[in-house]
């Protein structure tokens, strides 16, 4: 029976995180492509500080994870995540969010760490 709670565990895990609409928005985002947080401050339009506790919930849970370029670090889903798959068909069945990325391109803010 052991053997049948950490499915459950892991699904109620995922489901608190996504719970949080900024948080399911973010990992949309992060699904089309990896970001900084200066470009998810931009985006949403929230502290950095506030962006980062978001992130760092997601990472604690092994949802994303970073890549470091400089000082900069970069976040993406992690694709070795256990409900990664799960979690790509409740965004796949999201609104896209690759014209907020263009968006942000056009505005010459997507690169905006270096």
């Amino acid at each position: 029976m052991d053997s049948k709670k950490e499915p459950f565990e892991e699904a109620a895990l995922l489901f608190k995180l996504i719970g949080d609409k900024t948080r399911l928005k973010m990992l949309a985002i992060l699904y089309r492509d990896e970001c900084c947080v200066c470009e998810l401050v931009d985006i949403f339009q929230m502290s950095q500080p506030s962006v980062s506790q978001h992130l760092k919930k997601l990472k604690l849970a092994g949802v994303v994870s970073e890549r470091r370029s400089g000082q900069w670090i970069y976040y993406r889903i992690n694709d070795e995540y256990p409900a990664y798959s799960q979690l790509v068909s409740i965004i796949e069945k999201l609104p896209d969010m690759q014209p907020v990325l263009a968006e942000l391109m056009a505005s010459g803010k997507r690169v905006c760490c270096d």
